[in-house]
């Protein structure tokens, strides 16, 4: 396990393991994302948006085709 401290200034350098793991450089963005469970997961901003497909994915949801998107959307707009 990497670890890392927290400054007075609520900073933190991220360890080169972890750097080098992500391709993160200098000037790099960096998402954090909650998931479902709580786990917290740092994202790259340097990777191609395809290869974030279904990383909040859970098992009970379900895929919503353009017409229940509309129909949701027709629904909220009238409440």
């Amino acid at each position: 396990m990497v670890q890392a401290r927290l400054t007075g200034k609520g900073q933190v350098t991220i360890p080169k393991q972890i750097r080098d793991y992500l391709h993160l450089d200098t000037g790099s963005k960096i998402d954090f994302v909650i998931d479902e469970n709580g786990d917290v997961k740092i994202i790259p901003l340097n990777v191609a948006a395809e290869s974030l497909s279904g990383i909040l994915h859970r098992e009970e949801m379900v895929t919503a085709s353009l017409e229940d998107m509309e129909r949701a959307i027709i629904e909220g707009a009238s409440n």
